[in-house]
């Protein structure tokens, strides 16, 4: 079946919309209560979405937690995201933006660094529950500039916002292939202080062989205001075990990894803030589950982050945003070795806006330097924007983004798989430009086409199937595409939302050679969402993906959830939820040779006291 046929039917099936409002908080206060919806990515300060000039996209998490089955799945609504995920329950997933491989987006929680120096396929090892999260901002294009390493392709970055109400709230479920889950959701919220804690825990025993897995998180953060400023306490905890059969080739593995966060945000007044925090990440790898004796990886490693900020108000509503990062990693592994690296790093971001004009504008540098003989690397970026009239604003950005190998890419080694000690750090210049139309108060349209050319693109290759995948630098690696969204409010209670991206790239490094990573990207990419409140307390989200990966057969993947809100009942809301996973039953794969579960049915009921 055709993509584009294949889109047609989605939009004839249905699908839902994660609105483009949410509250987002970095604030300088304690928050109370909703505010108005503003990018904190890519921009030196807080901006509203409407005056934003970089393509950002907000997805909202906390009104939509039980329809969600993990924190990952509203980026799916992204089409430039393709999320590659090796089964249920979010035990591994890569994600990559617009065709960089899933090493080349930065993932942030609160601003602070997540992605792992072991190896980036635990980037999304996310260390705190669905329950505490309130949104995900998803910045497209080049990030470094203010991001640091990592954000070649765009930066992703899952937001808390503290609480304005005393709040608890209980829910379980369970669902087919033995499912189970639970979760817990605790709030206090006074004058000058909040608190929210939170835990889950969910396990299934497996849609196949040596594919179950069992996953508990949970994280506590305070917010405290003072004549200080707001401090902002955090402290996250995650065990994830998972069959991994078939994960990293042809073989009944098993998988644990276990991690603990700890971070600090000091805000002096309303200008100057300072950050510190420490991630503690371990990685249990048995190849042949049943024998551990057989081939066994264990892996350990550490990262602090560290920053100072201070923004100044120069003219009328600009702003000068002065910066010095440091953060530092380092591993203990039986396989990889012992090593550890430092960075060092100072920007400039200006901020150019004046009250009511039609246009802004975004210029910043970077340059960090790497510790053990790495050069530095020096990150322009520039950003602007401007309001044809009310209803029109066209945009444009370019910037540059860099990253610096994992330990993996360095040193790993193993019959099927050899690393690199000799490996650049990768770069690319991207750009962008676009228009987002707001004809009226029920409908929003969004273009933008972007370009990005990679230097020493670090991939696997091999000369045939039988070699062992080494890692390498390529250059002549370019991505081009066009990503579009409509979003229609129908009615009152209905909102379509669809999505499309286009994506076309361009190899001539690799000379005949297999290539591990490259060629994953989907050339088309499509989403076609509903959401509906049908009366009687019950809502319908319904969401159809798309996709159809490089020289790849097009598939669709449907999925549906269902609330309903019995109201309070003397003393507590109950809000039974179902969730229908691939409705579709499509047998599909977005990791080559790793099958994903076709359909599934959750149910369970939430039970929420306060508020």
């Amino acid at each position: 079946m055709c993509f584009k046929t294949l889109v047609l039917l989605a939009g004839i099936s249905s699908s839902l919309i994660l609105s483009a409002q949410t509250n987002s908080t970095c604030s300088v206060d304690l928050p109370q209560g909703k505010s108005e919806t503003v990018v904190v990515l890519g921009s030196a300060t807080p901006v509203p979405l409407a005056e934003s000039p970089s393509a950002v996209l907000i997805l909202p998490l906390r009104e939509n937690a039980l329809t969600l089955a993990t924190p990952l799945d509203p980026l799916r609504s992204d089409a430039s995201i393709f999320l590659e995920q090796r089964g249920s329950g979010g035990a591994q997933t890569d994600l990559t933006l617009r065709g960089g491989s899933f090493e080349q987006t930065l993932v942030l929680l609160n601003g602070f660094r997540i992605n792992d120096s072991q190896a980036s396929h635990h980037n999304l090892d996310l260390p705190v529950p669905l329950e505490a999260m309130d949104s995900i901002q998803v910045l497209h294009g080049a990030g470094s500039t203010l991001h640091g390493v990592d954000a070649l392709s765009g930066a992703v970055d899952f937001l808390t916002a503290a609480p304005h109400a005393d709040l608890l709230q209980l829910n379980a479920g369970v669902g087919s292939f033995g499912a189970n889950e639970q979760s817990l959701l605790a709030e206090l919220s006074h004058r000058n202080w909040s608190s929210r804690l939170t835990g889950s825990h969910n396990l299934s025993t497996g849609f196949a062989t040596d594919r179950d897995y069992r996953n508990q998180t949970a994280s506590n953060e305070d917010w405290i205001g003072s004549r200080l400023g707001l401090t902002d306490l955090l402290f996250a905890a995650s065990d994830r075990s998972f069959g991994a059969n078939q994960f990293y080739g042809d073989y009944p593995s098993w998988e644990r990894t276990k991690g603990w966060f700890a971070g600090i945000r000091q805000e002096f007044g309303a200008q100057t803030q300072a950050v510190f925090a420490y991630r503690r990440h371990t990685d249990e790898y048995v190849l042949v589950r049943d024998d551990p004796t057989l081939y066994e990886n264990n892996h350990i490693d550490g990262s602090w982050q560290a920053s100072l900020r201070h923004t100044m108000p120069v003219a009328s509503s600009s702003v000068v945003l002065m910066g010095i990062e440091a953060d530092g990693d380092s591993i203990d592994s039986n396989n990889l070795g012992q090593h550890a690296r430092n960075r060092a790093a100072g920007y400039l971001d200006l901020d150019l806006r004046r009250a009511k004009a039609r246009w802004g504008l975004s210029a910043g540098v970077r340059e960090e330097g790497f510790s053990g003989g790495l050069q530095t690397a020096f990150a322009p970026h520039l950003a602007g924007s401007y309001r044809l009239k009310n209803s029109i604003k066209v945009r444009a950005s370019g910037g540059y983004g860099f990253r610096i190998p994992t330990y993996t890419d360095l040193y790993y080694s193993d019959p099927t798989t050899i690393g690199n000690p000799n490996l650049k750090p990768e770069s690319a210049w991207s750009g962008d430009g676009g228009m987002d139309w707001n004809p009226g108060a029920r409908l929003a349209i969004s273009a933008t086409g972007f370009y990005s050319r990679q230097h020493d693109a670090i991939d696997y290759v091999r000369a045939s199937s039988t070699a062992p995948w080494q890692a390498v630098n390529l250059s002549g690696l370019h991505f081009s595409g066009v990503e579009s969204s409509v979003t229609w409010l129908a009615t009152k209670t209905q909102t379509i939302r669809i999505a499309w991206t286009s994506l076309f790239g361009a190899q001539s490094a690799l000379h005949g050679l297999q290539s591990e990573y490259v060629f994953n990207y989907p050339v088309e990419n499509a989403h076609v969402e509903w959401d509906a409140a049908l009366g009687h307390q019950i809502s319908l989200r319904n969401t159809v993906q798309v996709a159809q990966r490089y020289q790849q057969t097009a598939y669709p993947v449907w999925d549906m959830a269902l609330t309903h809100d019995s109201g309070y009942r003397k003393w507590a809301r109950i809000r039974p939820y179902l969730r229908l996973a691939n409705l579709s039953n499509t047998g599909y794969q977005e990791i080559q040779g790793v099958a994903m579960p076709g359909r599934s049915i959750t149910g369970g009921v939430s039970i929420r006291m306060g508020e």
